[in-house]
């Protein structure tokens, strides 16, 4: 982890390659998403596990449109400046959550700091419709930071969710030329403002790639920061360049590395870790939930 290479490595490690395999439920999947005018950041964002996912009729439904405000350095959602806001939206994501069938969903979206409450309102209405449309079903997000501000994150946690994600991304070095207009500190807070709502019962979860430039030492002092701000549940992957104007991938972490980051992870007390090469935040989430 502690590579100073400036470019990026040639070709794929064999542990990173897989076949892409759809069925049924795949292309269902797809319609079902499509005919609701719905967004995923498993198309937006490339995620090298959408077939996977799909093909098992599971999707993170990106919320709030698909242009960002900002413009992080490993993320390929485009960037721009949004128009308008889609309030019939939430009704659309509750009709594809049924018409899937899902029992567990990831709901995201892009950074809206265009809306002064940065998107918190439509979050905690697709919240509330999803669970009123599919009774019984566990809604986990994955927010922006909506910058630090504690009456925003609160309008989200009202709505009742039972996983608040909030990526860290990378270690505290590399924040400000990682992630456009986040801060470390920041992040945080956002987390410990969740790990300390209500009467605590919503699990807190984060995430951090591999693969920008970070050390090892870098990485247990994150993973220790983020246990120490109440983050339970944590995931750990594998950066890839999604083209090459992004942030260079410096290195790939090894399997074995990844596991040791795990056996770490569990040693400083977090309940569920998810930490290999393919890794993503949502990936295989409903099985955190049940930990």
């Amino acid at each position: 982890m502690s590579s100073t290479c400036e470019e990026q490595p040639a070709r794929l490690p064999e542990w990173l390659r897989r076949p892409i395999q759809t069925d049924k439920a795949y292309a269902e999947t797809h319609a079902a998403l499509k005919k609701n005018g719905l967004h995923t950041v498993c198309e937006d964002a490339k995620c090298p596990n959408r077939h996977e996912c799909w093909n098992h009729g599971t999707a993170t439904i990106m919320i709030l449109g698909n242009i960002c405000t900002r413009d992080c350095r490993f993320c390929s959602i485009a960037t721009g400046k949004p128009e308008g806001l889609d309030t019939g939206e939430p009704l659309r994501v509750a009709d594809a959550v049924e018409r899937m069938g899902l029992r567990h969903v990831v709901i995201t979206s892009v950074t809206r700091d265009d809306l002064p409450d940065g998107g918190a309102e439509i979050f905690a209405r697709t919240i509330r419709a999803v669970k009123e449309r599919v009774p019984g079903i566990t809604v986990e997000v994955l927010t922006p930071d909506f910058w630090g501000r504690r009456e925003n994150l609160f309008k989200v946690l009202d709505a009742g969710p039972v996983v608040f994600n909030h990526n860290i991304e990378t270690v505290k070095r590399l924040q400000r030329s990682i992630r456009s207009g986040a801060t470390y500190e920041r992040s945080l807070s956002v987390l410990r403002g969740a790990a300390e709502y209500g009467d605590r019962t919503i699990k807190v979860k984060s995430g951090i790639m591999l693969g920008l430039g970070e050390t090892n030492d870098e990485v247990l002092e994150t993973l220790h920061d983020l246990h120490a701000h109440g983050v339970r549940l944590v995931t750990i992957g594998q950066y890839m360049a999604p083209t090459r104007d992004h942030a260079h991938t410096k290195r790939f972490a090894t399997p074995k590395e990844f596991a040791d980051l795990e056996d770490a992870a569990y040693r400083i007390g977090f309940e569920a870790v998810a930490s290999g090469p393919l890794v993503r935040s949502s990936y295989r989430a409903e099985r955190m939930v049940t930990v």
